[in-house]
Parts: C-alpha cells; sequence; structure tokens
C-alpha cells in the first residue's frame, strides 16, 4: 500500500497566493496513471489565475469562502462546494475571504498541467491584469472583458 501524509509534502507556493501539494502524481511519492490528486491552500486575496487545459478537473473546496468562473459562469464557492470544470473550459478560483481557502483538486488524464510552470515565470496573470501574447485566444479575451 502507498501512503503519503500532507505534512510530508512541502508543496510549491505560486504567485497569485497559494500553496498547491501534489498528493498523487508528479513530484509526490505516490502516483497514478490516469489521475493527479492536490491540496491547496489559498491565501487571503489569492488565486488559482484564469486557465485553461485539456484535462477535465474538478475542485472540492473544503474551508473558506471565493467566487469560481468556470467559462462565462462566476459563481460563489464555500466549504463543501464540488465545481466540475470540462477539457478546455478557462477557469479560475479566487479567495475573497479573510481567511485561508483550503481544496483538493483532482484531474485527468494525469500529467503536469503548463499553467504551473507559465505562472511560476510570470506569463499567467490573475484576473483584471493583461494576458501577455502568445496566452490562449479565450483567456485574453475574458481578461480583456474583465477591464472594460
Amino acid at each position: 500500500m502507498e501512503q503519503i501524509r500532507l505534512v510530508d509534502i512541502p508543496g510549491q507556493e505560486f504567485p497569485a497566493g497559494r500553496r498547491t501539494r501534489v498528493l498523487v502524481g508528479p513530484g509526490s511519492p505516490v502516483s497514478a496513471e490516469r489521475f493527479v490528486l492536490g491540496y491547496v491552500t489559498v491565501h487571503p486575496g489569492g488565486a488559482v489565475p484564469l486557465h485553461a487545459h485539456e484535462q477535465e478537473e474538478v475542485y472540492l473546496v473544503l474551508s473558506g469562502r471565493g467566487m469560481m468562473r468556470v467559462g462565462g459562469e462566476v459563481e460563489p464557492v464555500e466549504p463543501v462546494t464540488a465545481v466540475h470544470i470540462p477539457s478546455g473550459a478557462p477557469h479560475e478560483l479566487r479567495n475573497t475571504g479573510d481567511t485561508e481557502m483550503v481544496m483538493v483538486f483532482v484531474y485527468a488524464p494525469a500529467g503536469v498541467v503548463a499553467h504551473w510552470a507559465e505562472e511560476q515565470a510570470g506569463r499567467l496573470r490573475s484576473s483584471g491584469q493583461a494576458v501577455p501574447a502568445g496566452e490562449p485566444a479565450a483567456l485574453a479575451r475574458q481578461n480583456k472583458d474583465e477591464q472594460t
């Protein structure tokens, strides 16, 4: 039996204001062939910035409150809210509260999603900020709509 304890995973801090720990998948001692499972702490005012990828995904908010965008829809999320994100759908999660938000994600197929490296390199922005050239057109259009 493979096991990993959350306290044993240092995780990665991201510029948009969150710490991501992969429990099952790339960089974790536990791997799966078809999916990735992670645990995210979104700091107050922090986010998972607007992005899209081929993987189908689910976010499960365990604590905290925020706003979730999937495609053109934006809705509040609260503890024990699960959100399905279809393959290719632009999505974003923002912590609008004054406490840490904790969420779990699972996506398939397995692999490393490109938006992690894009954010660390400064090429992925939170809502309301310009999207640099080369970003997917759908994301650029959504960001432009927010600025007007």
